[in-house]
């Protein structure tokens, strides 16, 4: 069996064939840290904590990595209002993205690039396109022309034939689709900026908004990737633009899959403040009990599937989840010593069942059906005494397993449970220690700043390396 994903760039499903084998290099749109992140940003999330799960799960090594936008519009005109600067601000809540990451059992990515961090090699960017004459320079701002780029709008399905090309003079980060115009690559320092600006060859300003996911998904990833994931609404303007610059750039293909998850809508309206429907991980999660319920509603819910969050589906999924964990109690109430029957063949279908689904662009709905049939059908054995412990052992193995992809049965700090590495950030501690020992300290350092990308920070101590979430 192989692995289908529908490609929004084709609009087809379409059987998954890594660039390199064995590795995905996996590229995510993070989040802007102006604000809390609301449950619709955590419904992304969670659908890339899914992918990458799941393509593990299957024998991939993904290389994952997660921008933290901490600089466009909407953080300017906060460090504006509140008289902040811009580190105190976007601190705070990245910060706090991660305490939510972490509350909701996402696995962290390999990479989270700031775009503060990037300026030089968005500059460097931005100057081959003005060179290659795919961008030129309007009133201090730099502007990328769409008409050097013929397939431009191909991702978002646009016809641009009629467009007005050119400079608009709005400076903006998003626009409506039926705005399409040259957008804005670096944008000259305006009074109301503030302090936030950079000196550069372009000029005095700041990268727009579109910008560091080219450059970040480069130069980490390569010229070439094999998956980009986002919401729905950032396939225009903000993917389709990164298609531009980047192929602009490399003269290559910048994604071979683009894979966008559906909205959540709040009591059957979009969610937005003026609503006063505008609901963070923070506003529903009081327990961890809702954080396992939240993420069982993610993923037994198909990506691509828009659904409506309300206090009656969240309390739909938190009896599941206690369903299920009762399930795992019974399990390990059974005391039988042998002569059950073999559950084997229900695991079996269960386990075909699953993969088979999920190998389907992810169908988790499908998959989670062929769990609940095992789960029914072992119910029954249990009530009838037909199980016995290694039989109740295996079931529950196999629900371990699957939680590798789902990631719902977990603990937080808060009910008892302490947050655990991957094993593969594991190793790199236990290289980091080796390589201090070895006195090779470009190579500790740079283990170092990987962790801190991924917000922790590494202490040295006398017993070694420890950890903790910065």
């Amino acid at each position: 069996m192989s692995i289908r994903f529908y490609n929004s760039l084709t609009r087809e499903k379409e059987e998954f064939k890594e660039i390199e084998p064995g590795r995905v290099t996996f590229y995510s749109c993070g989040p802007t840290v102006h604000d809390y992140s609301h449950i619709g940003n955590f419904k992304t999330f969670i659908v890339f904590d899914l992918i990458k799960r799941y393509l593990t799960y299957r024998g991939y090594r993904v290389d994952h990595v997660m921008n933290i936008t901490d600089v466009d519009d909407n953080i300017i005109g906060k460090v504006r209002d509140e008289e902040t600067t811009l580190k105190a601000l976007t601190e705070r809540y990245t910060a706090a993205f991660f305490e939510d990451m972490e509350t909701l059992n996402v696995l962290p990515a390999d990479r989270y690039p700031r775009a503060t961090d990037h300026i030089p090699e968005m500059v460097e960017m931005i100057a081959r396109m003005i060179e290659d004459g795919h961008a030129y320079v309007h009133e201090g701002s730099v502007y990328f022309s769409i008409r050097s780029f013929p397939s431009y709008g191909e991702l978002a399905q646009l016809d641009v034939s009629g467009l007005q090309a050119g400079a608009s003079g709005v400076d903006t980060d998003k626009y409506d689709k039926e705005d399409a115009r040259d957008f804005v690559l670096w944008k000259a320092w305006k009074p109301e900026d503030g302090d936030v600006f950079w000196k550069t060859d372009l000029g005095t300003g700041r990268p727009g908004w579109h910008m560091e996911c080219s450059c970040m998904s480069i130069k980490y990833l390569g010229e070439t990737i094999d998956i980009h994931a986002g919401a729905v609404d950032l396939i225009f303007p903000h993917h389709q633009n990164e298609i531009a610059q980047s192929e602009a750039v490399t003269g290559k293909r910048f994604v071979n899959y683009w894979l966008h998850g559906a909205h959540i809508n709040v009591e059957d309206e979009k969610m937005s403040k003026s609503l006063r429907n505008f609901l963070t991980v923070r506003d529903i999660v009081s327990s961890p009990d809702d954080a396992r319920a939240f993420r069982y509603l993610v993923v037994s819910n198909h990506y691509r599937t828009a659904f409506n969050f309300s206090k009656e589906v969240l309390d739909a999924a938190r009896s599941t989840m206690r369903r299920l964990d009762n399930f795992r109690r019974r399990l390990g109430e059974v005391t039988r010593s042998g002569g059950g029957e073999d559950p084997e063949p229900l695991l079996e279908t269960a386990h075909e069942g699953f993969v088979r689904h999920m190998d389907d662009d992810l169908n988790t709905p499908r998959a989670m059906s062929a769990v609940f049939g095992m789960v029914n059908a072992a119910d029954d054995l249990i009530r009838d005494g037909r199980l016995d412990r290694d039989g109740a052992r295996s079931i529950d193995g196999f629900l371990d397993e699957i939680d590798q992809v789902l990631g719902v049965f977990f603990t937080t700090p808060e009910d008892g449970g302490e947050e655990e590495l991957p094993g593969e950030l594991v190793a790199l501690i236990a290289e980091r220690d080796r390589a201090r020992k070895e006195r090779n300290w470009a190579r500790a350092d740079e283990i170092r700043d990987r962790f801190a990308e991924m917000g922790y920070m590494l202490e040295d101590t006398p017993e070694g390396t420890v950890w903790k979430r910065s």
